[in-house]
């Protein structure tokens, strides 16, 4: 294998996610969108936006959320996209060999889907906390990346939903060691505490310097939630909805199974604390 195509293997968090010079256009082609709030028109799956160019490049890349693609400004492949352009159809470009252009299509949500459950089994292996569960979790991640090897006709044949079920066992007890190691920690806090549950509706909540420290809110409706100045230190945010909710100043330190795209997709400043291998997006303020 070639030192390129090793790289492009590695499923480290630091790997993890869209390199864009090694991939065909693929999340701009296979996925569909309907017009709205975060796309300014319809596309069908399988169609290449009016956008791309020849060169694989979006022609308004600098400006999407200007002109009405904010679902495109926060989008995150954790990799995918060159993975399967690289690895699993071997630089073959689509263009160039339609024939591979349907299975390509089909093929990409499904390496995004294993992709993201590397990204959070990384994620996992990385605290001291989960020392207990780390030859699982280890054993989950070589499986999910050996499941991204596969040729394109059996990653179509996948049951990622019963594999998502397993990984999800994993992810949910490193979730109970990081929250539950958290609030022992700040079970002296002098601050009122707000406790709120899996998949809660939060929508446009008044939340401003609450203390989510080690909260559960997987899953969490938060869209246009005022968080500013929130604790939300060891909170478990896997699939929290961050929609326009406003991190100024949040204190997201610690919390975990947190991803780019969330953060795209919310507002905040400079002032905000994110984990490691986290940024700051470029429409936030400075």
């Amino acid at each position: 294998m070639s030192n390129s195509s090793h790289s492009l293997c590695d499923n480290s968090r630091d790997t993890l996610h869209a390199d864009c010079e090694n991939c065909f256009g693929l999340c701009c082609v296979a996925l569909p969108f309907a017009a709205s709030a975060d796309f300014a028109v319809n596309k069908d799956g399988g169609t290449p936006c009016s956008n791309l160019q020849a060169d694989f490049r979006c022609h308004i890349h600098r400006n999407l959320r200007e002109k009405g693609f904010r679902g495109c400004a926060v989008y995150e492949c954790f990799g995918a996209g060159q993975k399967v352009s690289q690895v699993t159809f071997h630089g073959e470009d689509w263009r160039e060999k339609p024939e591979t252009a349907k299975n390509m299509f089909e093929v990409f949500p499904i390496m995004q889907q294993l992709h993201e459950m590397l990204w959070y089994l990384s994620e996992a292996l990385s605290r001291d906390i989960t020392t207990s569960i780390h030859h699982d979790l280890r054993q989950a991640l070589e499986e999910t990346e050996g499941l991204t090897l596969l040729e394109p006709a059996a990653l179509m044949e996948l049951d990622i939903p019963e594999h998502r079920a397993e990984v999800n066992t994993l992810l949910l007890r490193t979730s109970e060691l990081v929250r539950a190691e958290a609030l022992q920690k700040h079970k002296h806090t002098k601050k009122r505490r707000n406790k709120y549950g899996r998949g809660a509706d939060l929508i446009g909540a008044n939340l401003k310097n609450a203390d989510l420290t080690g909260a559960n809110l997987r899953g969490a409706l938060l869209i246009a939630a005022d968080l500013r100045d929130a604790d939300m230190r060891y909170s478990d945010l896997i699939g929290a909805d961050f929609r326009d909710a406003n991190l100024s100043g949040a204190d997201l330190t610690g919390s975990i199974f947190l991803t780019q795209d969330q953060l795209n997709s919310a507002k905040g400043n400079s002032r905000t604390k994110l984990p490691p291998k986290l940024k700051h997006p470029a429409h936030w303020p400075r």
